[in-house]
């Protein structure tokens, strides 16, 4: 019963999944000309809105999806410093409820770049509002990209986003650190807070791989108490990895 039950929602998943895309492309697509004129005419905080609403409607179509959202943030973290958010990665739908839910920091992230050519809106966003785009090819020129959004969350005060696993867990389960990007983020930016926050079950909007989509999917989001860099920058960093791993229900 319960393997026909599986079944059967995998088949409904199928047309839902084709409607889910439509919103999905469409969004990206309609967005893209409005972020273009916000950044060439009025610079960056009117680009930057128009990100956050952008990312918010992404939300909305996973909602045709059936996906639901909780973000669990009890900590009073302020404005006026950088942050560096850790988070683990179980797909790339983590990154909307990033970008919305912590809009107020300004939320810039490391990501591959690959994705700064050939999608609408995504790309030009990588491009153009801060982010770095790494060569997981090449260490030495991901490292210098790094460095160089750590020495820009330290001037202007905003948020570098990292996915120390590097890629996406495709179950759930955590994946070890790799630690030198993050390290090269706290060399660059020494004064920035560090926010850890634990994903569960993002992963399963892939389940079945990219189509057709995952229904159903209740991804949480928690915010854990942010820590001061310390000298010990190694020992921070298991500190780090052991917060956000405790709390994954894989």
């Amino acid at each position: 019963m319960v393997f026909y039950f599986c079944g059967m929602v995998k088949i409904l998943s199928y047309p839902i999944t084709l409607l889910f895309f439509l919103a999905f492309g469409a969004t990206l697509v309609i967005f893209h000309p409005i972020q273009w004129l916000a950044l060439n005419l009025f610079g960056y905080q009117p680009q930057k809105r128009t990100v956050s609403v952008l990312n918010w409607f992404l939300m909305r179509c996973t909602n045709i999806l059936g996906t639901r959202y909780q973000f669990e943030n009890i900590h009073d973290i302020p404005e006026n410093r950088p942050l560096i958010i850790v988070t683990n990665h179980q797909s790339m739908y983590d990154i909307p409820p990033i970008i919305w839910y912590m809009r107020k920091y300004h939320p810039k992230f490391v990501a591959k770049k690959e994705l700064g050519k050939g999608i609408p809106s995504v790309s030009f966003n990588l491009r153009h509002g801060g982010s770095a785009l790494i060569d997981r090819k090449d260490g030495r020129q991901a490292i210098t990209e790094i460095g160089k959004l750590g020495t820009y969350i330290e001037k202007h005060k905003r948020a570098a986003v990292i996915f120390p696993e590097g890629t996406r867990s495709r179950n759930g389960h955590p994946k070890p650190f790799k630690p030198m990007g993050l390290k090269m983020l706290m060399r660059k930016a020494p004064s920035a807070l560090i926010v850890p926050i634990t994903i569960n079950n993002s992963w399963k909007l892939l389940r079945y791989g990219q189509f057709p989509m995952g229904l159903g999917a209740y991804v949480k989001f928690k915010v854990h108490q942010p820590l001061e860099i310390t000298p010990d920058v190694d020992g921070l960093i298991t500190q780090i990895e052991q917060i956000i791993i405790k709390d994954i229900v894989a």
